[in-house]
């Protein structure tokens, strides 16, 4: 599900692109330091960013959570999917709880790479093979435009982990993103 700078070039409009770019910055290294101005334009595009301010208090962290799994839960339960999909899908949902334990003991590379995973499995669900296809992020884009940054971001997670992901603050707040999108989607 990784995405090539090309295809924001393509198929993202200017005011998603400069939030996207800042975040997640084309080529082969970025300033992976704090990004406060940055995650904040990014979640202002996905359409969380009241969500992700308030997640700054660990007790908004741990109810959020729980949102987040019951919503993401229950996403995937009511996903249809083909008869040689039920395991995968049952696999997923296993691995939800594993995925938020390791948030709550603040392993947030870790958390990062299997939420890497768990996207390019939900993204599968949700879209089948045209989530493995070049032109996903330019497919998902034409149906929404927060939709298809967030299956952007998505793709570049595994980028992010790759470049040296940052400091501990920026792991977190990366993750944030992701999750406050899903608990809404």
């Amino acid at each position: 599900m990784l995405c090539c700078s090309s295809c924001i070039e393509k198929s993202v409009p200017q005011e998603y692109r400069e939030a996207a770019e800042a975040l997640f910055p084309p080529g082969d290294s970025g300033p992976w330091g704090p990004l406060k101005p940055a995650i904040l334009a990014f979640a202002q595009a996905l359409g969380v960013e009241a969500d992700y301010l308030k997640l700054d208090a660990a007790q908004e962290l741990t109810k959020y959570l729980r949102s987040f799994q019951n919503n993401l839960d229950l996403l995937i339960q009511k996903t249809w999917v083909e008869k040689a999909d039920e395991d995968r899908k049952e696999k997923l949902l296993s691995r939800i709880s594993g995925f938020v334990s390791l948030i709550e003991k603040t392993y947030y590379a870790e958390a990062l790479g299997e939420f890497s995973s768990i996207l390019d499995e939900l993204a599968w669900l949700l879209f089948g093979a045209q989530s493995r296809r070049e032109d996903f992020f330019e497919y998902a884009f034409r149906i929404d435009y927060p939709m298809g940054l967030f299956w952007w971001y998505g793709g570049q997670l595994e980028h992010f982990l790759a470049s040296g992901a940052g400091d501990r603050e920026t792991q977190r707040a990366v993750l944030l993103l992701g999750i406050c999108y899903l608990t809404d989607f």
